[in-house]
């Protein structure tokens, strides 16, 4: 189906594979069993999926800041675009949750009208501002961290303690997570190996996100029971980092905090409710609103 502009193709309502400015996509749960496995609690496979799921919120949200802000028109388009995915990755995974617990909650009830103490999201994913090497040392840490885990819930060989719709999704954002963090790969070399200014501004980015890297791969009960051990990510995520890092000709940083678990107990830094405050502003303003 064709549409003049955007505008139209956002007004239509006749279908709903109509996402992002009009631009269909493949439903990655076509044919996949929604029954939650009877050998996993659904509470907690409704925790797990709030954890991944507010992760990809938050991020998506630092990085749509970015647009009209970034150094190059194409640069633009990439930042925007790698929101989106996370934010496709957000709405599939609350959906889920909603469904998983029972409590049939949409994916616009747990974005908008929880506080900040309810979210799940790792303390990195909230953490904004700053210059473009800031960016991209974030983009670059969250994406080799997400990748990892990703990868290993869609080649789950254990199909009777994996949600099948868990790992649908996770195979959807394998896909999507690997241009990710290619795209900040790139980036981390192109500065780090650039002039001395890029140089110094991407160093200091990762002087700057190395403080919240141990919180990754502290384990939570949760993801124990339902999903990945993060500490098994943490061989493969210091493997790709030291590649990316010696091509850039940039010193890993050491300033690493106790790997205690925060955001996922909903201990998060004061950003995260300003962040939410702009996030959720429309919606509580006029609850129940449809356009």
């Amino acid at each position: 189906m064709s549409f003049d502009n955007a505008y139209e193709a956002l007004g239509e309502s006749n279908d709903d594979s109509h996402w992002a400015f009009g631009t269909g996509f493949d439903d990655p749960l076509s044919g996949v069993d929604t029954t939650v496995p009877s050998g996993v609690d659904g509470g907690d496979l409704a925790a797990y999926c709030l954890m991944l799921g507010d992760d990809a919120l938050i991020m998506s949200h630092r990085l749509q800041e970015w647009c009209t802000n970034a150094p190059e028109l194409e640069d633009e388009v990439a930042i925007a675009n790698i929101g989106l995915d996370l934010l496709g990755q957000a709405r599939l995974l609350l959906a889920r949750a909603g469904k998983a617990d029972g409590s049939d909650r949409d994916e616009d009830s747990y974005a908008y009208f929880r506080d900040a103490r309810e979210f799940r999201n790792v303390r990195l994913t909230e953490t904004g501002g700053g210059h473009f090497g800031d960016l991209i040392a974030r983009l670059l840490v969250f994406s080799t961290w997400r990748l990892a885990l990703l990868q290993r819930l869609a080649s789950s060989s254990d199909p009777a303690s994996v949600d099948p719709v868990l790992a649908a999704i996770a195979a959807k954002g394998v896909k999507e997570v690997t241009y990710h963090r290619d795209y900040a790969a790139q980036w981390t070399v192109r500065l780090g190996d650039g002039t001395e200014l890029s140089h110094e501004r991407m160093q200091a980015g990762l002087d700057t996100v190395w403080p919240l890297v141990g919180e990754l791969f502290a384990s939570h009960e949760i993801e124990r029971r339902v999903g990945v051990d993060p500490a098994e990510l943490r061989e493969e995520f210091d493997s790709v980092l030291a590649h990316v890092l010696s091509a850039a000709t940039l010193t890993r940083p050491h300033s690493e905090e106790s790997s205690r678990v925060l955001g996922r107990d909903g201990n998060h830094t004061e950003e995260l409710p300003v962040l939410l405050e702009e996030l959720q502003s429309v919606a509580r303003a006029h609850p129940g609103a449809t356009w």
